[in-house]
């Protein structure tokens, strides 16, 4: 079986790829990653030149490139990782996640619908249906409406849009896996867990945005990664699948638990203006996958972050 993970360089796509080479043998795996700021080779070191394992590097926006891959390599299986991801980016320039994550995923859909893939699986995230008030108690089902609130959001949400209809029109076999924040090593530091860790090791000051009671989901993405294999081999063909560990928290309480983790002063914060549009609670709810695929987390929260504190300690010079 040969797979194709676009976006394999990346934070979540490079943990897939070390997933999956240990737990399926027969998969062998093609990474196509355009090695933007956010990819890092090194993630993905203990795979280069080995059997079954192919790096090249392109962007999902380069038809030629693509289509050529595809027909050469004649692909069963399309996991998209490849994507722009950072809100406070996509509200500053909009242009490169409309790009990256609808156009390229359209030029990704045509090879797969042309050359006739199994499964085409796309990562998508809860940020898609937008947000729930601080205090409320529910949770976002696969079946709640999509209602994205930054261009980062919409274009993940149109995305998804795009996929449900090349199954409707052509039949294309898909599944969609919407997941809360996943954090771990290699995550590039302008994301919350490894900003506040890189910060704290250069008592830096830690900017929080407005008064930090935005609260978010967290699972590690060793944990997401099983998920979507889990999703991949064993889901409903055109269904989707929202990924979460049930752990939520405000982020003031995320980095107040990091500088205690570090003996670090409380007087680091810095409250900052508040994001435009800033989202208030994200929450999933998983039963379908529980229920179907018999998924749950293996990592908890505190252990996994205590892990991803002790890997940026010892690796200093690769979350900088």
């Amino acid at each position: 079986m040969k797979m194709l993970v676009t976006g394999g360089a990346g934070f979540m796509g490079s943990s897939f790829i070390r997933h999956i080479s240990k737990s399926r043998a027969d998969v062998e795996i093609v990474c196509l990653d355009a090695l933007t700021y956010a990819s890092d080779m090194r993630s993905l070191s203990s795979l280069i030149g080995r059997d079954g394992f192919t790096f090249i590097k392109g962007d999902i926006t380069d038809r030629a490139l693509v289509f050529s891959l595809f027909e050469k390599e004649r692909f069963d299986i399309v996991v998209n990782y490849a994507a722009q991801t950072h809100v406070d980016n996509s509200i500053k320039d909009s242009s490169p996640f409309l790009e990256s994550n609808i156009i390229g995923v359209g030029v990704l859909l045509d090879a797969s619908r042309m050359f006739g893939i199994k499964r085409f699986h796309q990562v998508s995230t809860d940020e898609v249906y937008g947000d729930l008030p601080l205090e409320s108690t529910s949770s976002f089902t696969e079946d709640s409406p999509l209602c994205p609130g930054n261009p980062y959001s919409a274009s993940k949400a149109a995305a998804d849009l795009l996929i449900l209809s090349y199954h409707r029109t052509y039949s294309l076999p898909f599944t969609i896996s919407r997941s809360v924040n996943n954090y771990g090593p290699f995550q590039n530091v302008e994301k919350l867990i490894p900003l506040m860790i890189t910060r704290l090791m250069r008592n830096e000051t830690l900017p929080v945005y407005s008064r930090g009671e935005n609260i978010r989901s967290w699972i590690h993405v060793d944990d997401h990664s099983r998920a979507v294999e889990k999703i991949l081999f064993n889901g409903r063909e055109g269904e989707i699948y929202n990924i979460s560990s049930g752990f939520e928290i405000r982020n003031i309480d995320l980095v107040k638990r990091l500088i205690a983790l570090t003996g670090k002063s409380e007087d680091l914060i810095s409250y900052v203006s508040d994001r435009p549009g800033h989202d208030r609670r994200y929450s999933l709810c998983t039963k379908k996958l529980g229920k179907e695929l018999s998924f749950s987390p293996s990592i908890s929260f505190e252990e996994g972050l205590e892990q991803t504190l002790s890997w940026y300690l010892k690796n200093s010079d690769l979350s900088s």
